[in-house]
């Protein structure tokens, strides 16, 4: 698969088309232009749609193949790598930098409930478990020392 691909894009800099094509791409796994334009379901030009693809490609979002003369576009990232980053900017942007106080903010703006609030806990708590090794592990947890 080739990529001309450029980390570190801003996708808060994505326009509208762009956003559009790329959801679409996330949701096909892979598709053509002509497939991206009928997926669209509004007319624009062909040539409209392989510039775009192509912008795509150049900021990191997507890569390609050739099959048959036609060019196949599959992400590049992932949906939550991409929304990650643009929440990364809009962390630093008006909280300064601080995770905590856009889940605050969230939560008081009832954007995430208390439940959310909590299966996200359970996540990362969970997530940090399966990042520490099978020793740091052991040692933290003394119900696998009295199984052991």
């Amino acid at each position: 698969m080739k990529s001309n691909t450029r980390t570190g894009h801003d996708p808060a800099e994505l326009g509208e088309l762009e956003r559009s094509i790329l959801s679409i791409v996330w949701r096909k796994s892979a598709i053509t232009a002509d497939q991206a334009r009928e997926e669209l379901g509004r007319p624009l030009k062909d040539s409209t749609i392989r510039t775009v693809l192509r912008r795509l490609e150049e900021k990191g979002y997507l890569a390609h193949s050739v099959e048959d003369r036609t060019f196949l576009y599959r992400p590049a990232q992932t949906r939550q790598r991409v929304a990650a980053r643009a929440v990364k900017r809009i962390v630093d942007w008006f909280c300064e930098g601080s995770v905590e106080a856009l889940l605050v903010g969230m939560v008081d703006s009832k954007v995430l409930d208390r439940a959310e609030l909590q299966r996200l806990a359970e996540r990362i708590a969970l997530a940090q478990k399966s990042a520490a090794g099978p020793k740091e592990r052991t040692e933290k947890d003394p119900t696998e020392r009295e199984k052991g």
